[in-house]
């Protein structure tokens, strides 16, 4: 095996000791605080092309969600151990370790998941955050990329079956589910560095079953949180920029206004890229990054 490529020269490493176990990060930068926390199927790799532009002007984390990247991966039955709400309290434990009581949050994907939580949990805890091609609920959004939200379903049905049809060839079904994510059905916006690492981190039996229960959390304990909060009017106080990727939310109701519901401060728009905003459309998102942070 070649030795494992460094995505982030001059950033610092950390093991950062939490519920979960060591929660792996990097950091670099001076200014404000931005925590960034990626998607399903990758790490803080997801954030290369813009983490050390953004530490120019602001100290930036890149953190590993439990269960992914070199983070500890929990026992969990049910998606209990990868609800968002104890996932947010990772996130804390981590900026809190590095000194930042109060940080920013741009999350894509799962991440955003997690950073929606820690805003209605903590509101205190944001200045600003920053949601990645995700909608509030997932029902009458994404239909665009049907593929997509089935494999979600698929990912979150009663143990073991998905993990065991996973394992059958785990580095193809991630594979499939890169490519088809992107707007145009490529792997090129990857590269071969990221996409080893993204295999070698899934490629393992704990893992696969991490992934499978942060979906079955997603389907349950965290949906019923929303619709627990949306039914006592709870609200996301942090200014919130909202990135979403024109093709995946390109017909049926408004992404924007359906946040609307959640975000009384927000903004937002549509970028031309796929679902992997941070790779796929990295200057769009750093310009739009920099003008909301």
């Amino acid at each position: 095996m070649s030795n494992p490529v460094d995505f982030y020269p001059g950033f610092a490493s950390h093991w950062i000791d939490t519920q979960a176990g060591k929660i792996f990060a990097r950091s670099h930068g001076a200014g404000p605080p931005v925590l960034l926390l990626h998607g399903f199927g990758q790490s803080n790799i997801a954030w290369r092309k813009i983490a050390p532009r953004l530490a120019e002007r602001f100290t930036v984390v890149a953190m590993d969600l439990r269960g992914y990247g070199w983070s500890a991966v929990p026992d969990s039955d049910n998606g209990e151990n990868y609800a968002k709400r104890p996932m947010a309290a990772d996130a804390i434990k981590v900026m809190e370790e590095l000194g930042h009581i109060q940080f920013a949050l741009v999350g894509h994907d799962r991440g955003a998941r997690v950073g929606v939580r820690l805003a209605l949990d903590h509101p205190g805890r944001l200045t600003k955050l920053t949601l990645l091609d995700i909608a509030p609920l997932e029902e009458g959004f994404g239909d665009a990329n049907l593929q997509r939200v089935g494999r979600a379903k698929f990912m979150s049905f009663e143990a073991p079956r998905p993990e065991n049809l996973i394992a059958l060839d785990a580095a193809a079904f991630l594979t499939d589910a890169l490519r088809s994510g992107t707007l145009n059905k490529t792997l090129d916006p990857f590269g071969e560095a990221a996409l080893e690492a993204y295999r070698a981190a899934f490629d393992d039996p704990l893992r696969i079953h991490a992934f499978c229960e942060d979906f079955r959390a997603g389907e349950g304990v965290d949906k019923e949180l929303l619709l627990a909060d949306k039914a006592a009017g709870g609200k996301i106080l942090a200014p919130t920029l909202l990135l979403w990727s024109a093709a995946h939310f390109s017909e049926g109701p408004s992404l924007l206004e359906a946040w609307r519901d959640w975000a009384g401060d927000l903004r937002g728009e549509a970028l031309e890229s796929g679902h992997y905003l941070a790779e796929e459309a990295p200057e769009a998102v750093l310009k739009a990054l920099e003008d909301f942070l």
